[in-house]
């Protein structure tokens, strides 16, 4: 294993990028994620964007929002991420629409959370998604 191999299996372990188009939704997630000790390494506020930085960063968990500016939305971007990166996706939605909830079971997310999301929620969900809980 290279020195690249080593540094980049050590930042897919707690590097997480939030995909929120609501700044201050998305500095509130950040300062969550790294109350918990983990690294924010990206933001993003549009699918295309996401997809761009997922790519450059390699985040191993990615907190999505669904519905975001522009004309694709948050589930076209973890499907995109998950498929080619494998990130794990939390889905955070203030929707509770079974055509909301249809897309995002598109994406076989790691878990959905609703609007707003707890410290205790968030916690959990990124926990059990790395295997902690």
């Amino acid at each position: 294993m290279s020195v690249t191999d080593v540094l980049t299996e050590c930042r897919l372990q707690d590097c997480v990028m939030i995909v929120e188009d609501e700044f201050l939704i998305a500095q509130g997630l950040a300062i969550q994620v790294e109350d918990m000790g983990l690294d924010v390494c990206a933001t993003a506020a549009s699918a295309d964007e996401a997809i761009d930085m997922a790519v450059r960063y390699r985040p191993a968990i990615v907190l999505m929002d669904v519905r975001l500016r522009g004309a694709r939305d948050g589930v076209d971007a973890a499907i995109a991420i998950h498929e080619s990166l494998g990130s794990k996706v939390i889905f955070i939605t203030g929707s509770r629409e079974p055509a909301t909830q249809a897309r995002i079971a598109q994406d076989h997310p790691a878990a959905v959370l609703f609007k707003p999301v707890s410290d205790r929620q968030l916690r959990t969900a990124i926990q059990r998604v790395r295997g902690h809980a």
